[in-house]
């Protein structure tokens, strides 16, 4: 089974085709395409790094944007009568692999 390995956001993904990840907030519009630079890429027993990937690349389709889960910030100092309670909702961008590996036919 073929995967790659992507970087989106500052944060990496593990992706498989047909996978849908939420990776961080993208720009771009719902239905459109989107492609990242793979960081690794593994087909069965190749695994491919670094310079040896010369240029694949790994597309996908833009599904949804959304919002995650709320996830709670609580600080507080005891015997000092300091509560502060933060909620945080991060932006997400879910995207469907449709291929990996596939090489780039942009000529530079």
């Amino acid at each position: 089974m073929a995967y790659a390995i992507i970087q989106a956001g500052g944060k990496q993904f593990k992706v498989n085709e047909g996978d849908v990840v939420q990776v961080p907030s993208l720009t771009a519009e719902v239905g459109s395409s989107v492609e990242f630079d793979a960081l690794l890429a593994a087909d069965g027993d190749q695994i491919k790094v670094g310079g040896s990937l010369e240029g694949q690349r790994v597309t996908g389709t833009v599904v949804e944007h959304g919002r995650g889960k709320k996830v709670i910030v609580f600080k507080k100092k005891r015997r000092k009568q300091y509560k502060k309670t933060h909620g945080h909702r991060q932006n997400f961008t879910a995207v469907r692999i449709e291929s990996v590996g596939a090489a780039s036919d942009k000529s530079e």
